[in-house]
């Protein structure tokens, strides 16, 4: 069985396939209207989440299926302790497909060896936030038109966070990808990230503590928030909140065409000035995520042969 539960789980080959779907999705809605009805989404959110939970929702409904599940760990069994594991035999005997978001790093993967049905990660801990990815790639080639000879800046909490993560990962498959990586010395990006993804792959990266040094090289601009939940002390978290924050007046020197993206939600570090700005991708972003969710959502279900 084909689960998503990390982006390199998937070939470049279906990821293009992917990527035209949603395309096709998203100029042809009428097409896609009925092509999941009688079938059942699951989302089993262990993690508060609005965006991503509403997206997988919305995704579903307009597919003409139904979605069941829960929006936090309160509110399921496992307050009363019963184990992922469990908890995914017992809903996979419900739905058609599950997405599940779970704070602990590869919840997932455990979830999907007992599971039924295939099983979307959408996100562990601050490991892998594949369909964050994918919703990234979608906006990229919508904006960009490739994923070859393109200056990649990720900007903020590099060491937590698991967009940044999945998004260097997927990236390091393709051509003359040069990343700026954007951080303070204490959030940079994992070793492991370097060594395993950047390095293995012989990627071109500079890692730096100046936005504005980097900008007028730039062709994507990749914000974080620094992500106070990750952090085990307020005062930690305080030290380093309004490291970087994204203004009008940093993007005066930035390329016409740059894109600026974001995965929200934001907090302080876009500064709502820069909304106005036609090179704010943001909110389109948050469309795609809709609509490349659709083409997952049909892609594993056709794979398992329930389309």
């Amino acid at each position: 069985m084909r689960h998503l539960l990390d982006t390199t789980d998937l070939t470049v080959q279906e990821i293009s396939g992917i990527i035209n779907l949603a395309n096709d999705i998203i100029d042809n809605k009428e097409k896609y209207a009925h092509i999941c009805d009688g079938k059942k989404l699951a989302t089993l959110f262990f993690e508060p989440s609005t965006r991503t939970r509403l997206s997988f929702e919305a995704a579903m409904m307009e597919l003409g299926g139904k979605a069941l599940g829960f929006s936090e760990a309160n509110s399921s069994s496992a307050s009363k302790r019963e184990t992922v594991e469990d908890t995914i035999r017992v809903v996979s005997c419900y739905a058609d497909i599950i997405a599940m978001r779970h704070p602990v790093e590869g919840a997932p993967r455990v979830a999907s060896s007992k599971s039924r049905v295939p099983v979307i990660n959408a996100g562990d801990g601050g490991h892998s936030h594949p369909t964050q990815t994918m919703t990234d790639l979608l906006t990229v080639f919508r904006e960009k038109g490739r994923f070859d000879n393109l200056t990649v800046g990720l900007c903020g909490d590099l060491k937590f966070g698991r967009t940044v993560h999945s998004l260097i990962k997927a990236m390091c498959r393709y051509n003359n990808i040069r990343f700026v990586l954007i951080s303070p010395k204490e959030l940079a990006a994992p070793d492991y990230i370097k060594t395993d993804y950047l390095d293995e792959n012989l990627m071109e990266y500079t890692e730096t503590q100046s936005m504005e040094q980097v900008m007028p090289g730039l062709d994507i601009l990749y914000m974080t928030r620094i992500q106070r939940e990750r952090f085990f002390s307020e005062d930690e978290y305080l030290k380093y909140k309004d490291a970087f924050i994204l203004n009008s007046e940093k993007l005066i020197n930035a390329k016409p065409d740059l894109t600026i993206m974001h995965p929200l939600p934001r907090v302080n570090e876009i500064t709502v000035d820069v909304d106005n700005d036609p090179r704010a991708k943001y909110f389109e972003q948050v469309l795609n995520g809709k609509y490349m969710r659709m083409a997952l959502i049909i892609t594993l279900l056709r794979w398992e042969g329930i389309l």
